[in-house]
């Protein structure tokens, strides 16, 4: 099936933010005098909204330092994500290529959207998306489907003509919960068999894989 609109993940599916979320985590612990958490145990929360973050990490019993923890790691996050992150090598390359081939490209994803730009800025890739809906454009993060249902409606099209790719199962659960076909993409940290459950239209070791799937 032939899909002319894409909407991305960002995180472990574009860049690797991983030392700049290592580092604003580490912060907000300590900020909360709570224990440290290993980096390993840090990746694998990346994609997660701040409190489910807290909560992986930490336990249950400190949900009421949520909005603690989001503050600190805010603030932290303002001066170190953007030099934290790094766009993949592939995906400009990738992403001009399926531009020129006529789709309408997106992000939709937990990071704020002022952080998405400015990375992608950065980079000269900014002009190579057509919208992103991040962090702070949605009451509630995924796995609700509104950030994705928002991408959606403003391509104006049906949910089912709209891929949405993603590295992780919180992804493949907001395509679920918002009717669109998902593709995974084995960037990150979670493993293919995580991803069958939900019948994605796919699973690409990278970026060029699902592009060449996409083209041919």
């Amino acid at each position: 099936m032939r899909f002319d609109h894409l909407l991305f993940d960002f995180d472990y599916t574009l860049a690797d933010s991983s030392a700049g979320v290592i580092d604003c985590v580490r912060y907000a612990l300590n900020r909360l005098d709570l224990p440290p958490a290993l980096p390993a145990e840090i990746r694998s929360t990346i994609g997660l909204s701040l409190p489910e973050t807290l909560r992986q990490l930490a336990g249950n019993g400190h949900d009421k330092l949520a909005d603690d923890f989001s503050r600190h790691f805010i603030e932290r996050a303002d001066r170190v994500m953007v030099d934290g992150t790094v766009v993949f090598p592939e995906v400009a390359d990738t992403l001009d290529a399926l531009s020129r081939d006529g789709a309408s490209l997106g992000i939709v994803s937990t990071k704020y959207r002022h952080r998405i730009q400015a990375i992608l800025g950065r980079d000269n890739l900014l002009d190579l998306f057509d919208l992103i809906v991040g962090g702070e454009d949605v009451p509630v993060h995924k796995p609700d489907p509104g950030g994705l249902l928002a991408a959606v409606e403003r391509f104006d099209v049906s949910p089912t003509t709209v891929l949405y790719i993603g590295d992780s199962a919180t992804d493949a659960e907001t395509a679920r919960r918002a009717g669109t076909p998902f593709a995974a993409v084995l960037t990150g940290v979670t493993p293919p068999d995580v991803f069958h459950p939900y019948r994605p239209q796919g699973i690409f070791a990278d970026l060029p894989a699902l592009q060449d799937w996409l083209t041919n």
